[in-house]
C-alpha cells in the first residue's frame, strides 16, 4: 500500500515537472520570437520599423475640382480612414461579432483560447474562434503564405501571437480597430471599410447606420458566403446574428433588435468600383498615361519611383463633376434619341449597311480588317491558329453581352456578327475648356467606355471644322481689320484680301458670314 502511494506521488511529480518544463519552454520560445532571436529557425518576424509603418497597397484617388471622387487606380481598391471617420455602430458591431473582450486583452484572449482547447478535446464544433482582432490584423498585415504544413502552421500561429502583442505595444486600441478595418477584405473588389461603404451603400464610413454596420461587420468573416449581392439570404441571417450579439452585449436594446432585424437588406446603391464605372472614364484613362510618365521622374523618400497603383496618391483635376455629368448626359441624349434612330432609318433594308461601299467584296475587306484588329484575333494568332480555323471561330455563334442604348443585352452572336453590329453605332465626343484658364471642365471620349475603349477626344483624327474660327477671328481682330462688334463693316483692304485668297466670286457672302 505504501509502495503504491509512493509511486503515485512520484508520477505526479514527473507530470508536474513535464508540465512546468513545457510551460517554461513555451515562455522562452515566445520571448525569443518576440525579440527576433530565433528568426533563422522559425522564419522572419516583422521588425518594429515594419510594425510602425506597415505596408499596404493603397489606391490612387482622382478628385474633381468640386471635391468629388471620380475614380481610382489600384491593385487593391483600398483607401485608409482614421478611427474618428468610422461609425460607432460599426465598431460596436465588429467587437460584438469578432472580439467581445477586445478592450480587455493585450492581443491574446486567454478565455477564448481555453474555449477553443476545450472544444478540441470535447469534439464540439461550436466552440468559436480564438483569434482576436489584433491577431487577425497581424495576419492581414503579414500574410501567412499558402500550403503551410501543420508544424509550420503552428509556428506561424505563435508568430501571429507575438506580432499581436507587439501591435498592442505600439498602437492604441482605437488605432488597431482603424487599422483592422482598413486592411480587411469585404468582397466585390472592396478592400478596407472606406471602399466597402462606397461599394455596398454609396456612403462614407461615418454615415453608415446600424443595419448597414451590422451587415458589413458580418461580411468580413466570409465575404463570398455572406455577400448581400451573391447570397442575400445568408447575409440577412448573418446581419441579424450580429445585431443579436450587439443586443446581448448591451450595445443596442431589445426593441432596437426586434425592429431592425425585420428591415430587408437594401442594395439599391450597390456598385463595384472599377475603371469601367463612374464618371469621366475616358478622361481617367487619358490621365493614367500622363501619371505613368509623371511617376517615372518623381521619387519617394526612399529613392524609389511612385507607383500609382500602390502608393495612395491623390490627383486633383480640373474636371467639374457637375459639368461632367451634364456633358455625359448631353452626348448620350444627342446620340441615343436623335442621331442614332435617324441613322437606323436611313440604312433600313440596305444589304451593305452600314457601309457606303460599292460592292460586297469591299464590305468583306473592311470586315476582315476589323477582325484582324480585334483582341480575339491577336490571341488566336499568338496561339498558332491557322487562318481558316480563326475565320471558322469568328463565325461560330456564342453567348455574349453587347452594348445598346437601353442597357447591356445578353444575346447569341458570332464574333463577326458582333463586329458588324458595333459598326452601326455612331460615336461622339465632347471636351469643354474654360477659356479664361484653359482648364478642362468636362471630357467625354465616346459612348460607353465599357464597350468602346477608343477615345475620340485625344485619339481620333478629325478635320478642324468650326474649331478653327476662333483663331481666325482672333487674328483678324489683332490686325485691326475686324472688331468684336456685331455687323461691323470691314475695310476695303480686308475685303480685297479675302477675295484674292479665296479665288471665288462668293467671297462677300463668306466674309459676311465670318463677321457674324
Amino acid at each position: 500500500m505504501a509502495k503504491k502511494k509512493s509511486k503515485k506521488k512520484r508520477d505526479i511529480k514527473v507530470y508536474l515537472i513535464v508540465i512546468w518544463t513545457l510551460f517554461v519552454l513555451f515562455g522562452v520560445g515566445i520571448y525569443l520570437l518576440f525579440h527576433g532571436i530565433v528568426n533563422e529557425w522559425f522564419g522572419p518576424m516583422p521588425t518594429f520599423e515594419e510594425l510602425e509603418n506597415p505596408e499596404t497597397n493603397l489606391a490612387t484617388e482622382i478628385i474633381s475640382s468640386d471635391g468629388k471622387l471620380l475614380g481610382t487606380y489600384y491593385i487593391e481598391n483600398r483607401s485608409n480612414v482614421s478611427y474618428a471617420d468610422i461609425s460607432p455602430d460599426l465598431i460596436n458591431a465588429l467587437i460584438s461579432i469578432e472580439d467581445v473582450r477586445f478592450y480587455e486583452h493585450s492581443g491574446i484572449d486567454k478565455i477564448a483560447l481555453f474555449r477553443v482547447a476545450y472544444g478540441v478535446f470535447t469534439g464540439s464544433s461550436e466552440q468559436g474562434g480564438g483569434s482576436t482582432l489584433t491577431q487577425q490584423l497581424a495576419k492581414n498585415l503579414f500574410p501567412r503564405g499558402e500550403n503551410l504544413s501543420k508544424s509550420k502552421l503552428v509556428i506561424r500561429k505563435f508568430q501571429e501571437w507575438v506580432t499581436a502583442t507587439k501591435l498592442e505595444y505600439n498602437y492604441s486600441k482605437d488605432e488597431i480597430i482603424a487599422m483592422y478595418l482598413n486592411t480587411v477584405f469585404f468582397g466585390h473588389n472592396a478592400y478596407g471599410i472606406k471602399k466597402a461603404a462606397e461599394t455596398f451603400f454609396g456612403k462614407e464610413p461615418n454615415e453608415l447606420n446600424l443595419e448597414e454596420s451590422a451587415l458589413l461587420a458580418g461580411v468580413v468573416n466570409a465575404p463570398t458566403k455572406f455577400s448581400p449581392k451573391r447570397n442575400p439570404k445568408n447575409a440577412l441571417v448573418r446581419r441579424n446574428l450580429v445585431l443579436q450579439r450587439m443586443e446581448t452585449n448591451g450595445f443596442i436594446t431589445e426593441a432596437q433588435y426586434d425592429s431592425i432585424s425585420q428591415i430587408p437588406i437594401d442594395m439599391s446603391h450597390f456598385g463595384i468600383l472599377d475603371h469601367n464605372a463612374g464618371q469621366a472614364t475616358y478622361f481617367r484613362e487619358f490621365l493614367r498615361g500622363m501619371m505613368h510618365d509623371w511617376a517615372k521622374t518623381h521619387f519617394k523618400q526612399d529613392g524609389t519611383p511612385y507607383n500609382i497603383y500602390k502608393d495612395g496618391l491623390r490627383i486633383y483635376t480640373t474636371i467639374d463633376s457637375r459639368m461632367q455629368q451634364y456633358a455625359e448626359e448631353a452626348v448620350r441624349e444627342h446620340l441615343a434619341l436623335d442621331l442614332q434612330p435617324a441613322f437606323y432609318a436611313h440604312w433600313k433594308g440596305d444589304p451593305k449597311a452600314p457601309f457606303v461601299l460599292p460592292t460586297e467584296e469591299d464590305v468583306e475587306k473592311i470586315m476582315t480588317l476589323s477582325m484582324k484588329r480585334s483582341e480575339r484575333y491577336r490571341v488566336l494568332r499568338k496561339a498558332g491558329w491557322p487562318m481558316d480555323s480563326i475565320i471558322a471561330n469568328f463565325n461560330e455563334p456564342i453567348p455574349m453581352t453587347v452594348f445598346s442604348w437601353d442597357g447591356p443585352i445578353d444575346t447569341v452572336f458570332s464574333p463577326m456578327d458582333s463586329i458588324r453590329y458595333y459598326k452601326y453605332f455612331l460615336q461622339s465626343s465632347l471636351m469643354s475648356v474654360e477659356t479664361g484658364t484653359g482648364y478642362v471642365r468636362a471630357y467625354v471620349g465616346g459612348n460607353d467606355y465599357r464597350y468602346f475603349k477608343y477615345d475620340h477626344v485625344t485619339q481620333a483624327k478629325r478635320q478642324v471644322g468650326s474649331t478653327f474660327k476662333p483663331f481666325l477671328y482672333a487674328l483678324a481682330m489683332q490686325e485691326g481689320e475686324y472688331t468684336h462688334a456685331p455687323r461691323c463693316r470691314t475695310s476695303a483692304i480686308a475685303s480685297s484680301s479675302l477675295t484674292e485668297s479665296s479665288g471665288s466670286q462668293k467671297t462677300p457672302a463668306r466674309t459676311s458670314s465670318a463677321r457674324r
